[in-house]
Formats: C-alpha cells, structure tokens, sequence
C-alpha cells in the first residue's frame, strides 16, 4: 500500500491487490488451523466439534472486522501523507527539494531507476493538480475494499471447517480439513509467486510449511 501521489491517482480497477487478496486468505487459514489443530482426535465430542465450528467462524469473523477496519485507517494514513507531500511539492521551488521528497515517497528503491529528469516530471505533474486542500477521505470503492477483506479472512475459513460439519468420524474429518489446508495454503503461495516473478513450487512449499509451523507455534502459545 504507495506513491507520492498515493490516495490522489487514478484508480486502477482492482480495489486489493492480489499480494493483499493472498494475505488476507493466508491469515484466516491460519486463525482457523488454530482451533482445528486444538481439536484431540481420541477425547473430542460432538459438542466438542460444534464448539470449535463455532469458536472458528466466530473469530475469524471478528478478526475479518479488525482487518478490515485497519484497512481503512491505512488508506487515510496513505492519502493523508500523499496529501502532504503533494503540498511540500507545492510549496517548495528548489528543484533539489523536490526531488528528494519524491525520492522518499517513492516505493522500495524504485528511485534507483530514474534520472533527475524524471523525478522533476513528477514533481510537476503532482504540482498540476487540481485543489488539494480538502482532507484525506474514504471512498466508497475503500469500504467495498474492507468489506472485501472480512469476507477474504471469513470465508477462508469455510472449506477447512467443513468436513467436521458432515463427516461424523472426527478422525476422518480431520485428515480431510487437514489436506484441504494444505491445498489452500499451497495454492495462496503458488499465487504470490506467480504474481511476484518468483520460482512458484518451491514458494509454495515454503508457505505450506511456514504455515504449519505458524499454527504449532500458535497453539503453543495459547493462542
């Protein structure tokens, strides 16, 4: 989630992007493989298993609100500081000062790539914008985006609980949530590696096992 114009471009058509969309699919994954994984196969219950249908769609729900909340206090946090770096843009002339600002705003080391030339070309296209003196705000496509991310984290949850809901043998229904869980973190890193240029098999692999170590480590801890 950032340019110097950040909260001020065009709008791409995507309201999350696809390294948001796998994180977000990757945490509920993980909530939910906390309360299964707590699940004993030889002394659990029925109702046992009902409390933990319940436990893991309740709190992946709650965690889906968070998420999504914090998601939109990030994108006022973004605009907010593209908004004051557009106006230092504006309110400076020394062309030195300007390009060390869209140096700092731009992504990673992406201002390894361009010349002076073209830090000055953005510094004067953000200047050609129209009025910027109203707030950073919320859009309505940044609360379909939240939206968006409770229902990622929520139903993230749904394929990994269901066997318990109809397979009757916990053991059974427990290989079944596990291979499932597998598969899907297996197919969240083969599509971050995908999207990031990255070797896709092996990445994949590595998720699957980050992510089993991540769920031992939370059961571990009470969590």
């Amino acid at each position: 989630m950032q340019t110097v114009t950040a909260g001020l471009r065009t709008e791409s058509g995507r309201i999350l992007d696809p390294q948001e969309r796998a994180s977000e699919v990757l945490f509920g994954l993980i909530m939910v493989l906390t309360f299964t994984g707590s699940l004993s196969v030889a002394t659990s219950s029925r109702e046992d298993v009902r409390q933990m249908f319940v436990g893991a769609l309740g709190c992946n729900l709650a965690w889906g609100i968070v998420d999504g909340v914090m998601y939109l206090t990030a994108i006022l946090v973004e605009r907010g500081r593209g908004l004051a770096l557009a106006r230092a843009l504006r309110a400076t002339a020394d062309s030195a000062v300007s390009r060390r600002i869209v140096t700092q705003a731009l992504p990673g080391s992406l201002d390894r790539f361009l010349d002076e030339a073209q830090l000055d070309s953005i510094a004067a296209r953000v200047r050609a914008l129209p009025d910027l003196s109203r707030g950073p705000g919320l859009r309505g496509r940044d609360f379909a985006g939240a939206l968006g991310v409770l229902l990622l984290v929520f139903f993230s949850t749904l394929p990994v609980v269901l066997p318990f809901l109809f397979i009757e043998d916990t053991w059974r229904a427990m290989r079944w949530s596990n291979g499932i869980a597998v598969g899907m973190l297996f197919g969240v890193g083969y599509l971050q590696a995908s999207w990031g240029g990255i070797r896709r098999l092996p990445f994949a692999l590595a998720i699957v096992v980050l992510g089993l170590v991540l769920v031992g480590a939370t059961i571990a801890l009470g969590g």
